[in-house]
C-alpha cells in the first residue's frame, strides 16, 4: 500500500521471498513524493535529489540477480554541496576530503583537526547505529534496552547541533556541519546526535545522482518488479483497511474495489494508516494510541518549481542558501504558530550535471524551504503565492541575477498539497521528528502493534526519513516477514 521508495523496497523484498505482490498506489506514478514534473520542456524531480548509500538500492536488483547499472547510472558528484552566507562568501564540501579540508584551512585554521575529529566520531556513530542497529526491528523494548550502554558511549543524548559544536569553532562551519537533521526532517537543536553519522556516511559512499532524475530510478525500480511479477495499481487509493480478529483480511478502495489480502505492508504515514483500520473504528493498542496523541511531527515544505530560459553556470548541484538567522529561525520552523518572514533555502539544479532537465541552454530549479507545519495558522491559499515571490525575489538579488527576467513555467508545492496529494499528517515533509524520544522502540513499529498482519515502512517507522532509512525500515519488514 504506497509506491514510495519503502513501498517499492518493501515489495520486491516480498516478491524475492516469493509472494504474490500487488501495489497500491494512490497517485497516477510510482514513487509516492518521489514523483516528476514535465512543464514545457522542463523536468522537475518533487521528491528526494540527495542519493546515499547506492548499496541499498543495489541490493532491490541483486535479489533477483541483476545488475542496477542495467536499469540506471548512479554517478558519483564531486561537489556536494555549496553553502553560499548572508554576506556572500561560500564554502564547497566535496567528495576529495583534501579539497574539503583546504576550505575549511582557509576559513578557520583551527577546525581542520576539528573536522577530522567530528569524521572519527560520527564514524563510531556510523558503526552502532547504522551498520549494526539500522535494519534491526525494535519492537522488544529489551532489545532497546541493551542498547544503552552503546548510546551512552556515543552520548545520544546530545543534539546534533551539540556534537557539532564540539568539535567545530567557526559559526559557519557549524551550520554547514550541522544541516543533515534537516535532510530527514529534524532540527539540529534537539534532534539526536546518533543523526551525526551521515557525515561518516557521505564519506563512506559518497553522494550519487540517477542520471534521468530520481524519478528515473523509480523507473527502473518499477521496471524491475514488472519483471519480476508484481501486480502495479496506480489511482487506486485505499479508504479502509478491513480487520478481524486482530487481523487484516481485506483492503478496500476508493472506487469501492475489496481485495483480500494475507499480508500488508503499508508506506503511508502511521498515523494515517492506523485510523484506515475499519474506518477508525479499531480499537488501538495502548502504545499506538499514546504516539498518536504526543508524537512530534516534523517540520514541514514549501517547494518552488521553474525553469529558466538562461542558465546559471556558477550554481552548484546541490547549494545551500543561508539566511540572516539560523537558530531563530529553525525555532520559528520547528516550534512557531506562522511563517517566518525570512527563510534559508535549498537549491537543486539538476542541469548541473543532467542537460535533459531542460530544453537547450536552459536550466531546471527546485527550490526547498522548510516552514512550519499545518499545526500553524498559515493561509496557504494566500501566502503560497507571496511566499513563491519572496523567493524569487531574494534569489534574483543574490545568486540569480535577472531571475525574474527569465523564469519560465513556474509552480509550487504547500504543506496543503502534501497532506492531500501525499496523506501526509500535518502536511509533514518527513512523518514524525527524529528526536531522541521519538526514535528506534520509541517510533512506530515495523511489525504493526495489535494488527498480526500488518507491517509498516517509511519515513514515519524505524529507523526514520531520508532514503537511507526508508530502504532500511523494508529490510526490517524483510527480516520478520
Amino acid at each position: 500500500m504506497g509506491a514510495g521508495f519503502g513501498g517499492l523496497a518493501a515489495a520486491l523484498r516480498a516478491r524475492s521471498k516469493g509472494y504474490d505482490v500487488t501495489i497500491f498506489e494512490k497517485g497516477q506514478q510510482l514513487g509516492g513524493r518521489a514523483r516528476v514534473f514535465n512543464r514545457g520542456g522542463f523536468k522537475h524531480d518533487a521528491g528526494p535529489t540527495v542519493i546515499t548509500a547506492p548499496w541499498l538500492l543495489e541490493e532491490l536488483f541483486q535479489l533477483f540477480g541483476k545488475n542496477i547499472k542495467d536499469y540506471v547510472e548512479l554517478r558519483k558528484l564531486d561537489l556536494w554541496y555549496r553553502f553560499i552566507y548572508p554576506d556572500g562568501s561560500s564554502f564547497d564540501y566535496t567528495r576529495d576530503i583534501q579539497k574539503t579540508l583546504t576550505q575549511i584551512q582557509s576559513l578557520s585554521p583551527v577546525d581542520v583537526q576539528g573536522y577530522q575529529n567530528l569524521l572519527n566520531d560520527s564514524e563510531k556513530i556510523f558503526k552502532i547505529g547504522f551498520d549494526q542497529l539500522s535494519a534491526k526491528p525494535f519492537h522488544n523494548l529489551f532489545f532497546m534496552l541493551r542498547q544503552v550502554p552503546a548510546m551512552i558511549r556515543l552520548k545520544a543524548h546530545r543534539t546534533v547541533w551539540q556534537f557539532v559544536a564540539s568539535h567545530l569553532k567557526h559559526e559557519k562551519l557549524r551550520q554547514a556541519f550541522s544541516i543533515q537533521p534537516l535532510l530527514v526532517g529534524g532540527n539540529p537543536f534537539n534532534t539526536t546526535s546518533i543523526y551525526s553519522l551521515i557525515h561518516f556516511l557521505e564519506r563512506k559512499w559518497g553522494i550519487c545522482f540517477p542520471m534521468g532524475g530520481t524519478g528515473s530510478l523509480v523507473a527502473a525500480l518499477g521496471k524491475l518488479a514488472v519483471e519480476e511479477g508484481i501486480s502495479i495499481k496506480l489511482h487506486a487509493e485505499i479508504k479502509n483497511i478491513k480487520a478481524a480478529n486482530k487481523q487484516v483480511i481485506a483492503i478496500e478502495t476508493q472506487k469501492g474495489e475489496v481485495v483480500p489480502c494475507d499480508i500488508l505492508i503499508s508506506n503511508g504515514d502511521p498515523k494515517v494508516t492506523y485510523t484506515m483500520i475499519n474506518n477508525n473504528n479499531y480499537s488501538k493498542n495502548w502504545k499506538v494510541k499514546f504516539r498518536e496523541k504526543y508524537s512530534k511531527y516534523s517540520m514541514a515544505l514549501f517547494v518552488l518549481f521553474f525553469g529558466t530560459k538562461k542558465q546559471y553556470a556558477n550554481i552548484a548541484h546541490h547549494t545551500i542558501w543561508f539566511g540572516k538567522r539560523y537558530k531563530e529561525l529553525l525555532s520559528e520552523i520547528f516550534h512557531g504558530k506562522k511563517l517566518p518572514d525570512d527563510f534559508s533555502l535549498y537549491i537543486h539544479r539538476p542541469t548541473a550535471t543532467d542537460p535533459s532537465f531542460a530544453p537547450k541552454d536552459c536550466d531546471s530549479f527546485y527550490v526547498l524551504s522548510p516552514v512550519p507545519n499545518l499545526k500553524a495558522d498559515i493561509d496557504w491559499k494566500v501566502q503560497g503565492a507571496e511566499y513563491a515571490s519572496k523567493i524569487i525575489d531574494s534569489l534574483n538579488d543574490t545568486i540569480l541575477p535577472n531571475l525574474k527576467e527569465n523564469i519560465v513555467e513556474s509552480f509550487f508545492m504547500t504543506p496543503e498539497d502534501f497532506k492531500k496529494d501525499y496523506m501526509s499528517e500535518h502536511g509533514a515533509g518527513f512523518s514524525i521528528a527524529p528526536v531522541f524520544y521519538q526514535s528506534a522502540w520509541f517510533r512506530y513499529h515495523n511489525k504493526a502493534e495489535g494488527i498480526k498482519n500488518l507491517y509498516l515502512v517509511g519515513a514515519g517507522t524505524h529507523p526514520g526519513a531520508g532514503l537511507p532509512g526508508v530502504l532500511c525500515s523494508a529490510k526490517v519488514v524483510d527480516s520478520i516477514l
